[in-house]
């Protein structure tokens, strides 16, 4: 009888608090004054599981971002109203120097795109594909063994 009871509780699924069910979501930031990129990268990485947080400007993402341990990646505009440089990638990266994040810009230079790297951050171009962007993400997301 002892047995019985053993393996019908074992059986029965889990119900894990809502706590842990939100954690299992990656969590991603994405930083630009664009409202209509905001929409459309929430709204690619929503039907893909991820969570979306949104940021307007510098200001704006350094509190959503605060110590980075709930945010898991950061897609950044370069310019931004009171950010057009690439101090606020900087201090992302002080805040949070695990946390991954991908520079989105129209005005891709060599130099951005070297300081951008030394700084941690990959680069993605704008215009872009909704999939590449997607695809972007997955991989910067995605443990690396080596």
């Amino acid at each position: 009888m002892l047995t019985e009871t053993a393996t019908s509780t074992a059986d029965k699924p889990r119900d894990f608090p809502d706590s842990a069910k939100k954690s299992a979501r990656r969590c991603v930031l994405v930083v630009d004054d664009e409202r209509l990129l905001r929409w459309s990268v929430a709204e690619t990485l929503s039907a893909r599981g991820y969570e979306i947080a949104e940021a307007t400007d510098g200001r704006s993402a350094m509190q959503e971002f605060g110590d980075g341990d709930g945010t898991d990646l950061v897609l950044l505009d370069l310019r931004l109203p009171d950010a057009w440089d690439l101090r606020l990638l900087a201090r992302i990266r002080q805040k949070g120097p695990h946390v991954p994040v991908i520079l989105m810009t129209a005005f891709p230079t060599r130099e951005i795109i070297e300081d951008a790297a030394a700084l941690g951050a990959s680069v993605l171009i704008k215009p872009f594909e909704l999939d590449l962007l997607a695809a972007t993400v997955d991989r910067a997301l995605t443990p690396h063994v080596y």
